[in-house]
């Protein structure tokens, strides 16, 4: 699995952490291992152009999804077929403003961005009452599985 993550910002990240939880997420999700995506991390600057010439809204948005090649969860008798997921864009200081109204780190505002970005670019959607329970439902498992896994391996954290 190829995953690039690019810090554009000046916000400090450990951009290990988003490649692993995506390497996550998609294993979990039988995903090609031979798939790629990309996470960048851009300022609000950057992010409200997209959110402007993609979804016609002004200012900046937490996170947009670029889907590429349409790929779509897979079984663990019939993962995906290789391919380019596409391209996760998240503002790290939009994130931060509602990691304090959450109540948690904007680190894990970010990962939950993440994961919500991935299950765009495998076909998610929320637009629907009955999409937007699954869906949410399916990131909250895949984060607090993901987290749960990060913390028992470091129990520093």
């Amino acid at each position: 699995m190829s995953v690039e993550v690019l810090n554009e910002t000046d916000f400090d990240l450990d951009v290990t952490e988003f490649a692993q939880i995506c390497e996550y997420v998609l294993t979990s999700l039988h995903v090609s291992s031979q798939s790629e995506c990309s996470v960048i991390f851009v300022d609000p600057d950057a992010m409200e152009q997209l959110h402007v010439k993609w979804m016609d809204l002004e200012g900046p948005t937490d996170v947009m999804s670029f889907p590429m090649d349409e790929l779509r969860p897979g079984t663990a008798e019939h993962p995906t077929s290789a391919g380019t997921l596409g391209d996760i864009v998240i503002c790290p200081q939009v994130a931060q403003k509602q990691a304090l109204t959450a109540g948690h780190s904007a680190v894990e505002e970010m990962l939950l961005l993440t994961v919500h970005g991935l299950l765009h670019l495998l076909g998610y959607d929320h637009a629907e009452p009955e999409e937007e329970r699954y869906m949410f439902a399916l990131q909250r498992q895949l984060l607090l599985t993901f987290l749960a896994q990060r913390g028992s391996e470091n129990p520093g954290i």
